[in-house]
């Protein structure tokens, strides 16, 4: 078998077989096919598309290419999430410990951030002493001890991920459905749950900009993980506006430990970790319907067992307690600046990828992967899309490095106005399953 002719039947529009891509991610995973190879091939991919059949042969090479952790003594269901990422999205804190509270074993695997997206792994960095990369036996007894465990992804997990991502990176071929159902669908399947729901953002602020593209990337990862025998189900969602009043890595856990705590239960960022958390627990078999799920969920915030379901598992990965309580024991900023309205009207428009910016230039966030974040900084959004706003009130609250000068204009650029009240949009889009 030859690199070259399966370069040419993609470029021509044919289809391969399992075994023509597993040969494929062996070479790339030891090193026999050279890096100009794979290039070419997933350009061609990207020009050509896969069918369904072609995309899970993908997935489970990529799967196979390293360890997959077994999860088959903890008792349950094994339910996951995924999220293709948006300003402001912390709902993996949230969820974590509200569907373990409702006894569903909730076992994730968590990314770090990149460009004007933050990253679970780098908001839970942000708890004082929290071990945040587990091995597979610290991962099977932080779930099996709290009924939660979520870790990044190890180097032994989908090598062939990583190093096809790196090519993609620098070859213009990160947009393609097939690729990147693929570089999801692997290290979930690697990661042993039995049932996934998706997460899938759509706008401005996420990666597919429009509901054609984000039904699309929702439609492929179902596919391949019904054909693996997997339950799923995707949520379409609206990023358009931050997701939450915090971006910035500390002040993300301070509004989900709010959110856990009771608080800001009407807004849109615990309404939609609420409705996640419900998929969850219908999947895991614990609920019968969405409504008896939501029901469940609301219990387990209200009673306070899910703030302590994070507690414990805080204390169980070696966090400093505390700090969830104590918030002056999480990474604080050196200054706090308030950016406040010019005029009065109504807020018509809020650039969530804009925003996203701009907390990466306080240090947030990476432009490069060896980037070294600053937990404590970010910004507070005062106002949502809809509301009403008089000339002088706070819009954003800047959080930065002490001596940082922040110049009013770019923030208040992501502002659109309107004179007239404005209805905001709905944050669910359509559900794919």
């Amino acid at each position: 078998m030859r690199m070259y002719d399966l370069i040419h039947a993609k470029k021509m529009g044919g289809a391969l077989n399992s075994d023509q891509v597993r040969f494929w991610i062996r070479g790339v995973v030891d090193g026999s096919i050279p890096p100009e190879q794979s290039a070419a091939l997933l350009m061609a991919v990207c020009w050509r598309g896969m069918d369904t059949e072609e995309t899970l042969a993908l997935t489970l090479a990529m799967r196979d290419s390293g360890d997959r952790l077994d999860l088959s003594a903890i008792p349950g269901v094994k339910v996951d999430k995924h999220s293709t990422g948006g300003v402001g999205d912390k709902t993996t804190l949230i969820i974590g410990p509200v569907v373990a509270a409702c006894g569903v074993p909730c076992a994730m695997f968590s990314g770090r951030g990149l460009g004007h997206t933050g990253g679970t792994v780098d908001k839970y960095t942000a708890i004082p002493g929290l071990r945040v990369e587990l091995d597979p036996d610290a991962f099977r007894e932080s779930l099996r001890a709290t009924g939660f465990a979520n870790s990044a992804q190890t180097g032994d997990i989908c090598p062939a991920d990583r190093r096809l991502y790196a090519l993609r990176d620098v070859t213009a071929t990160v947009e393609s459905i097939p690729l990147i159902t693929a570089s999801i669908m692997s290290k979930k399947l690697a990661g042993g749950a039995d049932a996934l729901v998706l997460d899938v953002k759509c706008g401005q602020g996420a990666f597919m900009r429009t509901l054609e593209e984000a039904q699309a990337l929702a439609r492929s990862m179902v596919d391949v993980g019904r054909a693996h025998g997997m339950k799923i189900k995707a949520l379409l969602t609206r990023m358009e506006e931050p997701l939450g009043w915090a971006i910035g890595n500390a002040l993300e856990v301070m509004e989900s430990v709010e959110i856990l705590k009771g608080m800001h239960g009407d807004g849109l960022l615990a309404q939609m970790s609420f409705r996640l958390a419900a998929e969850m627990l219908v999947l895991g078999g614990v609920a019968q319907d969405l409504e008896s799920a939501m029901g469940q969920v609301a219990r387990a915030v209200q009673s306070g067992e899910a703030m302590e379901r994070f507690r414990a598992w805080t204390r169980h990965n070696g966090g400093e307690v505390r700090s969830l309580d104590d918030f002056s024991g999480l990474p604080q900023a050196g200054q706090c600046v308030e950016i406040r309205a010019p005029r009065r009207g109504w807020m018509a428009a809020l650039d969530s990828r804009a925003l996203g910016i701009l907390a990466m230039e306080l240090g947030a966030g990476r432009r490069n992967q060896g980037d070294l974040l600053d937990l404590g900084v970010g910004l507070r959004v005062h106002r949502k899309v809809g509301d009403p706003v008089e000339a002088g009130e706070p819009l954003f609250t800047v959080f930065a490095k002490a001596g940082t000068q922040v110049a009013p204009e770019p923030f208040l650029a992501t502002v659109g106005w309107s004179e007239s009240p404005v209805a905001p949009e709905p944050w669910l889009l359509g559900v794919v399953e």
